[in-house]
Order: structure tokens, then C-alpha cells, then sequence
């Protein structure tokens, strides 16, 4: 099967304009005999499930949790990027379209990353409109900052509370229209396939979460929004429901997988204490726009930390390295995320780290409290040379700016962040591969469209900081209620889709055998059991660096875990009533094929870029050494079976406003 990207002709700024301009549209009589599932409810689908109920299509939209507002998205703390150029510093669309192909290291899809910055600045009118509480400056405009991977400010946030404000807003537009009859949502249900009738998808099966029963639901188009697949790691800043599920299942019925080796590492989050933790916790990245990341200068004083003989406050300024102001002084603390992350490791491996495990670097706020407390000081025309007045003051600033995250630290660590420096340690955060879709957002399933971090096409091999709100919200509420209705033009006589067609008790039938086979398993051990051994897999041989001999040995071991797994796994309970075990098993089987598939598509990527980092492949200084002759594509694998036997289809990143150049933030 070749891939049409269906990326329209001519300037890439004039692409979408065009693009809309052309397409088949839906009036909204007929938007009244239409049927729409959104699987997932977070900023994509969320905002997706709210605009097209408010176009007039009927929507059925799905969620595992108890509520909408309990999505993932809800964890995005820093802000939200947008091309707006509230500070004057020379943003623009293209420097934002500039900033995430470059972030991206040049494996982006230049034509949706354009979109995208393109539709940036209205999600923040669109949100300000809903009520959203963005953060404002003394004038009443609303303030921006800093974030990593560019030179300007362009991040728009709500203290570190960013990602549950959108979804609130999101949610409360999803609620008019639930209160209109136009969504009916279905909580505490889970997509478990999806049902294809004459090569379209056409529905879903679900799982009730609360009594267990099995049902059918019928549409005219599917669109998913379950997020990522983060969690096969098992330990990842995602929440612990956080799963791969309703995109395998797409996979496993002819959606392409796209790319899923490239998977980011967050720089910012707080160090694993032990095998107790089922979870990391992310620290925003919004602290590194004031924070000064380093690691003490000499050996024996690494160990005297980690020994408890020595505290991080005892070392001088000349005794402390930052490193990443070192290494990238243009950029400094805020260079993007795989850079921060490899640098934190690399220190960390060379002996310097400061926990008890030797995995943690500090990230100080000492200076931007002196900073901001002096000029708070200055303007009230009190004495700035007074130090315990001027840090109070300062303390107070960072307080109102990222006071939520210090509570958070505090009550996780149980040390004052603002006397004593954080610890952090990068994890595993966000996934930039996913199911692979074309400039509609459809995947290789006609009807079948994913949205937010379900897909693969904005953020190439690293996600820059704030991009992930952006793109979902611009999926949801400006990108899919245009594509959708071009597809859903030809099916507006089609009429309501019956649940009775064989493809949907073929469909469900699967379902239940996978459901009796767990529950009617006689084995000796827990789903976290093997979610864990595979998590440890996946973590040190196809974690932040990978290397061919250990990529080599996971897709071995995977294989063999997976067949240990339907031998031996113990699931308690029914299957008919509340039962997370059952959940969690579902969910399990599907990391242990798509682990075995990011592996495959790790060990066959032979460069480094972005988040993918091969030790064969980098530059003298460490970075990442990029391969644009035979690798500049998306890597888009298509399910034949099993994940060794999967089919790689490539599609060409042809570079037109972008020249590829090694990437630096030196």
C-alpha cells in the first residue's frame, strides 16, 4: 500500500487557506443525520467532541475515567504555545513552524507543522473566550514565557495549572452540548476494537468499566484521541491509565504505526525513589525558564552529597558546574528537552549525580529569587541590599509563578524548594510516534482519524515544551471539524448504521474470547508483574540511549515475556463487573507488542534524532548525529500478524522552506 500524505499543492503558507477553501462541505441540515464516536476525551477529543456537537453532528463520546475532566491532559502544567507576539521579540507564524521542525530535529511533516502555527493564536482567543484564567501581566494583556527550543517567549500559561484550565474549558463547551443531547458520553467505558464494514470504520466495541458488559456502538466516522503510549515503560510522568489500547487496536485492523521509537524523555521530573512507584512525577518544564540546572564540579564532592556529609548549599558558585549553560551558552538551561535529558545523564553516568542513587541533578532557584526580589525591592524603594528582605520578596514572585509545582515537590520529596535546590532526573514523558494519518488527520482506515498525541505528524523526533496543549486544541477545535466533514460529505443519505452486520458480532466475539482467555488463565502472576520486567526492558535497552546489541536482545526478550505473559498471568475476579486487573491485562497485551514494534523500529533507524539516540551514531561533543540521506522519512509500519513480521512503509519528508542543517543551540 503506498502512502498518500494528500498534502495540498502550492506555498506551504497559503496550503490550508487553499485546503478549506476546496473542500466538500456538510450543511447543517445534514449534520443532523451524521454520527461521530470520539474515543478519549482530553484536549483533543474533548475540544473535537464540543465543536463538531456544535457544527450539528451527533457525537458519542467515549472515556475510561469517571469523568472528562479526569483526562491526562489535566497533568500539563507549563503553558501553551501560540504565535502571537505578545512581547515584541520577533515571533511569528513561521518562527514558530521554524522552531518545532528545527525542535523536531527535521522529522517533522513540514505542511501540518505549518498549520499548526498557523492556528495557534486562536486557541487562546477561542480559550479566553471559554474563561480560561491565563495568566496576565501588570497591563492586563496576558503574559508569556519562556520555554525550550526557542528565543522567544510565546508560552501562554495559568501558573503550573495550564493543562487542567484548557481541559476545564474544553470541558465545559463538551457540557453545553451533553446538556444539548448532541454528545452522549459514555464514562467508564473502553475501546476495545473497532469494527470496519466494507473497508470503513463504522464503530467501536466497548467495554462497560462498572458492570463489565460488553456493547456495540455505530457511527460514520471514528475518531481517536486516547493520547500516548508512554506508559510501556511502565514507570512514565503519564498517568497510571494512561494506554496504548484503543490506537494498537486501529493498528491491528490496518491503521499504520508511525515511528514509535521516537519517544521523549522529559529533563524535568523527580527522581525514582524505589521498585514501590507505579508512576514519576513531571516537574513543568516552566522551572527551567528560571531555574539554573547543575551538579557539583568535583567527584569526591558528588559523593559527599550522595553520602549525606555534604548539602547542596554548602558548595560555592565556583564549586558548582552548570552544565548546560556550559555546553549550549546560547540556549543555555532552556536547549530542548533530549538535549537536557542526554546532558543530565551524561553527568550523572560520569559520577556527579547528587541522590542516594547517583541518578539526580539539581535544579536551583536561589538566583531568579535574588533576581526578582532585588528589582521588586528596587521599584518599592526599599533597601535591595537587604538579603533576607530580598529573598522573601523573590520567594514570593517565584511563589505566584510557579507556587503550585514548590507545594507539589515539597509534599512528594519533603524538602523546601525554596531554600534548598530541587533534585531532578529526566523519564519517560510524551510520545511523538503514533498511529500514522494524512494532512486529514485520517489514518489508513478510510473514516478512521486520530488526533493529539494518538498521531505521529507534528512533532518529528522531539516534542519542543508547550507544543502538546497546542496541537491537540488545534486538532480538536480547528483542524478535524474542517477534514471530517470533507470525508463525511458522500454519507449524508447513508442513514443510521446497524450493530447487527456480522462485522460486528465478528468484532465483538474477538473481544470476549480475548476477555474469557484472561480471566479463565490459571497463572501464577499479577499483571504488574510483567507490565514491570517489561518497563525494565524497555527502559535500559531502548530507553534514553540505545545501542544495536541491546535493541537486538529487547525484541527477544519481549517476544519471550509476551509468551510467559498468556501462559502465566493471574487475572482475579469476573469479567461481568468492576475488575482493573481485567483492564489493566487488556491494556498489557497491547504494550507487549507495540514495545517489541518500538524496539524493531529503533534497531532499523541507524541515526540519532531528537528523542531516538543511537550510541553508534552521535558527534564528537555527544549530540545526536542525524543520518538525512537514507533517513529523512516516516517510518510507518503496518501490522501483518505479530510485530517481527510487521511491513515498513516510508514516506518522504521532503524538506521545501526548511533547509536541513545539523542542529545546534550552542
Amino acid at each position: 500500500m503506498a502512502l498518500d500524505s494528500k498534502i495540498p499543492s502550492g506555498p506551504i503558507a497559503d496550503k490550508w487557506t487553499n485546503y478549506k477553501d476546496h473542500i466538500n462541505l456538510v450543511n447543517p441540515a445534514n449534520k443532523r443525520n451524521l454520527d461521530i464516536i470520539v474515543v478519549g476525551t482530553g484536549l483533543a477529543g474533548g475540544s473535537a467532541a464540543a465543536t463538531l456537537a456544535e457544527l450539528g453532528y451527533n457525537v458519542k463520546a467515549f472515556c475510561f475515567q469517571d469523568s472528562p475532566r479526569r483526562a491526562h491532559s489535566i497533568a500539563a502544567q507549563g503553558g501553551i504555545n501560540a504565535a502571537k507576539n505578545y512581547k515584541g521579540d520577533g515571533d511569528s507564524v513561521y518562527r514558530l513552524f521554524y522552531d518545532t521542525v528545527k525542535g523536531g530535529d527535521y522529522r517533522a511533516r513540514e505542511a501540518n507543522v505549518h498549520r499548526l502555527a498557523e492556528v495557534s493564536a486562536n486557541i487562546i482567543d477561542q480559550c479566553v473566550a471559554q474563561g480560561v484564567p491565563l495568566a496576565r501581566e501588570y497591563g492586563g494583556l496576558l503574559d508569556n514565557r519562556s520555554f525550550g527550543g526557542t528565543l522567544v517567549s510565546r508560552t501562554f500559561y495559568a501558573q503550573g495549572q495550564t493543562g487542567q484550565q484548557l481541559l476545564l474549558g474544553a470541558y465545559s463547551a463538551m457540557n453545553r452540548q451533553i446538556g444539548r443531547g448532541k454528545i452522549k458520553m459514555y464514562n467508564r467505558h473502553e475501546m476495545l476494537d473497532i469494527v470496519i464494514v466494507n473497508g470503513k470504520a463504522r464503530g467501536i466495541i466497548a467495554r462497560n468499566l462498572i458492570t463489565g458488559e460488553i456493547e456495540r456502538h455505530s457511527a460514520h466516522a471514528v475518531v481517536i484521541g486516547s493520547g500516548g503510549y508512554g506508559n510501556v515503560f511502565f514507570l512514565s510522568t503519564n498517568a497510571m491509565g494512561s494506554n496504548a489500547t484503543a490506537a494498537w487496536k486501529i493498528h491491528k485492523k490496518g491503521a499504520f504505526f508511525a515511528n514509535p521509537c521516537y519517544t521523549q524523555i522529559h529533563p524535568t521530573c523527580i527522581p525514582v525513589s524505589g521498585d514501590h512507584q507505579s508512576k514519576l512525577t513531571l516537574m513543568s518544564e516552566s522551572l527551567r525558564n528560571d531555574g539554573r540546572i547543575w551538579v557539583p564540579k568535583k567527584l569526591e564532592d558528588a559523593q559527599a552529597i550522595r553520602e549525606g556529609k555534604k548539602k547542596a548549599t554548602d558548595l560555592s558558585e565556583d564549586e558548582r558546574d552548570y552544565f548546560l549553560e556550559r555546553r549550549y551558552p546560547a540556549f543555555g538551561n532552556l536547549v530542548p528537552r533530549d538535549v537536557a535529558s542526554r546532558a543530565a545523564k551524561e553527568r550523572c553516568d560520569a559520577g556527579f549525580g547528587v541522590n542516594k542513587t547517583g541518578e539526580a541533578v539539581y535544579l536551583d532557584f536561589a538566583a531568579a529569587i535574588k533576581r526578582y526580589g532585588t528589582e521588586d525591592a528596587y521599584v518599592k524603594g526599599l533597601d535591595d541590599k537587604d538579603a533576607a528582605l530580598v529573598t522573601k520578596l523573590g520567594a514570593a514572585i517565584v511563589k505566584s509563578k510557579y507556587g503550585n509545582l514548590f507545594q507539589m515537590y515539597y509534599k512528594i520529596v519533603d524538602e523546601d524548594p525554596y531554600t534548598t535546590p530541587m533534585m531532578i532526573y529526566p523519564a519517560v514523558h510524551y510520545t511523538m510516534g503514533g498511529t500514522w494519518v494524512d494532512y486529514n488527520l485520517m489514518t489508513t482506515i478510510p473514516g478512521c482519524f486520530s488526533i493529539g498525541e494518538s498521531n505521529f505528524s507534528d512533532h518529528g523526533a522531539n516534542r519542543l515544551g508547550a507544543s502538546a496543549l497546542m496541537q491537540g486544541l488545534a486538532d480538536g477545535y480547528f483542524v478535524l471539524p474542517y477534514t471530517i466533514g470533507d470525508y463525511l460529505a458522500p454519507d449524508i443519505k447513508m442513514g443510521e448504521i446497524s450493530t447487527d452486520l456480522p462485522e460486528f458480532v465478528e468484532a465483538e466475539k474477538a473481544v470476549v474470547d480475548q476477555i474469557n482467555k484472561f480471566i479463565n488463565n490459571n497463572g501464577t502472576h499479577s499483571v504488574d508483574y510483567f507490565h514491570k520486567k517489561l518497563g525494565k526492558i524497555m527502559w535500559n535497552k531502548v530507553g534514553m540511549a540505545r545501542n544495536a546489541k541491546g535493541l537486538t536482545e529487547a525484541i527477544e526478550e519481549i517476544a519471550a515475556l509476551r509468551e510467559e505473559f498468556y501462559k502465566d498471568v493471574k487475572v482475579p475476579g469476573s469479567a461481568y463487573e468492576f475488575n482493573q486487573e481485567l483492564e489493566k491485562a487488556t491494556r498489557v497485551a497491547d504494550f507487549l507488542e507495540l514495545g517489541e514494534l518500538f524496539a524493531k523500529d529503533a534497531l532499523h533507524r541507524n541515526e540519532s534524532c531528537g528523542g531516538h539516540f543511537r550510541e553508534e551514531y552521535q558527534t564528537e561533543e555527544g549530540e545526536a548525529l542525524r543520518d538525512d540521506d537514507n533517513f529523512a522519512y516516516v517510518a510507518a509500519w503496518e501490522y501483518k500478524g505479530k510485530p517481527s513480521d510487521a511491513v515498513l512503509h516510508k514516506e518522504p519528508l521532503n524538506y521545501e522552506n526548511i533547509k536541513l542543517v545539523q542542529r545546534s543551540y550552542k
